[in-house]
């Protein structure tokens, strides 16, 4: 009996690292994750990948196939199989591509985390039928997948979308790509810790945050103490996405899309950074805009979102490979 291809997507985020095993439905059939950061050095990194895919397929169902594998990464390079030196990883640049095939005999491509989501939000989500849009993926850092007329928008060398590095804050804060005042300074996990600091040091109102340690601050613990009424947690927020807002707004002169949707863990805030996005979007957009574009949060699970994305990655290599 011929066996079902399914596909392995690989979500390398600055924190944690997803994958999931899923058939040509999206339907994830077997998903695992492991922390990124305890990693300093890639080839320790690739040894428990390798480790945590292998575990996977030993739980994969008889009747089905691997046919290939998708990565999403910050600064994943699709041309040339690589991981041009993220930020947030301090890996320097890898041939990740190429570290994986000696472990797989299989098809393997990488993207970046932005398109990723894309990819996964066209096939599976919010952008089901767009041509034109922007996923917004808000977590450890920012990363961007940029949809023209259907299709991604890598550029010249395969990095376009790093829009996390766009300065929107010129000579503000410091950034670990070596400039100031990045956009995902501001509107981040890291990035609102250094808000809820500030409006801390700068206010005399009382707030739980006061009482809990820097090193233990996240943006989770922000939107729980925003939830019950904490002032300067719901400063946070309207600050943040005030600035999101704000961006979006020039995004949109540039390349009109129908949709920016917002994917990552800072989404799980809802309306508490929805809204104030929004209103930050219509005090900046030309007036011609103000009312043409959606801005959504993503419909897929965040934790699903980029390994689809990842899984139609490499399904639509194998297809064009076919075609040829």
């Amino acid at each position: 009996m011929k066996k079902e291809s399914v596909y392995l997507g690989i979500d390398i985020g600055g924190t944690n690292t997803a994958l999931g095993v899923a058939d040509r439905n999206g339907q994830i059939l077997i998903e695992g994750a492991f922390p990124t950061q305890k990693h300093k050095i890639v080839s320790q990194f690739i040894t428990q990948l390798v480790d945590e895919i292998h575990a996977l397929l030993d739980e994969l169902n008889a009747q089905f196939s691997l046919a290939g594998i998708g990565v999403a990464a910050p600064m994943g390079n699709y041309f040339q199989g690589t991981i041009e030196g993220p930020v947030n990883l301090g890996w320097g640049e890898v041939a990740f591509v190429d570290m994986l095939k000696i472990h797989f005999d299989l098809p393997i491509a990488i993207t970046n985390d932005g398109n990723a989501a894309a990819l996964g939000e066209m096939k599976y989500g919010a952008a089901k039928g767009m041509q034109n849009l922007i996923v917004l993926t808000l977590g450890t850092g920012v990363g961007a997948g940029i949809v023209v007329n259907g299709e991604l928008l890598y550029g010249e060398e395969g990095l376009a979308g790093e829009l996390g590095h766009v300065i929107v804050r010129p000579g503000g804060r410091k950034c670990g790509c070596g400039r100031r005042g990045c956009l995902e300074t501001y509107v981040s996990a890291p990035g609102m810790c250094r808000t809820a600091g500030i409006l801390l040091a700068e206010s005399t109102e009382k707030s739980r945050l006061a009482h809990v340690a820097q090193s233990e601050l996240s943006a989770r613990k922000i939107h729980e103490f925003a939830n019950s009424g904490d002032a300067i947690a719901n400063q946070t927020f309207e600050f943040t996405g005030a600035v999101l807002g704000e961006f979006m707004a020039n995004l949109v002169i540039s390349f009109n899309p129908e949709a920016i949707i917002l994917f990552g863990g800072l989404t799980q805030a809802g309306n508490l950074l929805l809204i104030p996005a929004i209103k930050g979007y219509r005090a900046n957009a030309l007036n011609i805009y103000k009312k043409q574009v959606k801005i959504l949060i993503s419909k897929l699970n965040n934790s699903h979102s980029a390994i689809l994305g990842a899984c139609v990655l490499i399904e639509n290599e194998i297809s064009k490979k076919l075609q040829t």
